[in-house]
């Protein structure tokens, strides 16, 4: 057997206590972690051995799942019969580095890092930071995210996910230059630039023949434009997801309350989760991608 699909020690154990105990509260108390935490491990296992487990929603198990089930339990207990020396010193982590772009890592990543870590007290995370569309990436990552068109050469990924771009602006913006009904309302206006999210995107679906702004302040990271515009310097055309933080502490608001402004403009491009052929072999890899997914669902 490859050690590469040997599922993790705490994924047995959980196993082992839903299937004893066929309730995911009292496994997490016995084990000290959430319920979450029990979910994404047996997901976790499942994923690995290739097999479902639990056939119902009393957790009552499928026949392989008995098969693996006395299978574990032996495993478990030969293992308690060699306790170690050292039983006292923390067991061995698994290190996975990741690679995101910055406004990524800061509104979806990092709100919800916790549920993972949580699942995963067995992995070491090392975050690092990419720069988008530049390809700057950091080349000892395990998992890199990346913002962009979707071709990588010698590469494996799979898209995240798309978005819809809006314009944003501060309450106090909107309401001493608006406001804003028509797209034509934009006119004269400071509108804040980024090569990641180019303007003539949103003025195409809205019929404007209007080029490119070459005036005004200019990012290279969303954050820090969502930043400026929440500070008052302008309108910002902004994807959902990453302006999400913003939105909901009321620092940013999407111009006018018409379709013409709330209406669903997709963005050009759309963040991809990559990694060199074989890195999928790793189950902390495949922890980490299959979690990432699901927060994106």
């Amino acid at each position: 057997m490859s050690t590469a699909r040997i599922p993790p020690i705490q994924c047995l154990l959980t196993f082992e206590a839903l299937a004893r105990l066929r309730s995911v509260t009292q496994a997490s108390e016995e084990l000290c972690v959430t319920p979450s935490a029990v979910s994404h491990r047996v997901r976790q296992l499942e994923q690995i051995i290739g097999t479902k487990l639990f056939g119902r929603a009393d957790f009552s198990l499928t026949t392989e799942g008995s098969e693996y089930l006395a299978h574990v339990r032996e495993g478990l207990s030969t293992l308690q019969k060699f306790p170690s020396s050292s039983s006292s010193a923390a067991p061995g982590k698994r290190k996975l580095r990741l690679a995101l772009t910055p406004t990524f890592a800061r509104s979806v990543v990092i709100p919800r890092l916790r549920e993972f870590t949580e699942a995963y007290p067995e992995i070491d995370l090392t975050m690092q930071v990419t720069i988008p569309l530049l390809d700057v990436v950091a080349e000892d990552a395990d998992l890199t995210v990346r913002f962009g068109a979707g071709r990588y050469a010698d590469l494996e990924y799979v898209c995240l996910a798309k978005d819809v771009v809006t314009p944003m602006a501060s309450p106090a913006f909107v309401r001493e230059h608006g406001p804003f009904e028509v797209a034509q309302d934009l006119v004269s206006q400071p509108l804040l630039r980024s090569p990641l999210e180019p303007w003539r995107t949103w003025f195409a679906a809205h019929r404007l023949d209007w080029p490119e702004p070459v005036d005004g302040s200019q990012f290279n990271d969303i954050g820090l434009m969502c930043d400026a515009a929440a500070a008052g310097m302008g309108i910002a055309l902004v994807r959902l997801k990453l302006g999400a933080p913003w939105l909901e502490n009321g620092s940013l608001v999407r111009l006018g309350s018409s379709e013409v402004f709330t209406g669903n403009v997709p963005s050009p491009h759309a963040h991809y989760l990559c990694w060199r052929t074989g890195m999928m072999d790793r189950w902390e890899c495949a922890a980490f991608a299959e979690w990432l997914k699901q927060v994106l669902a």
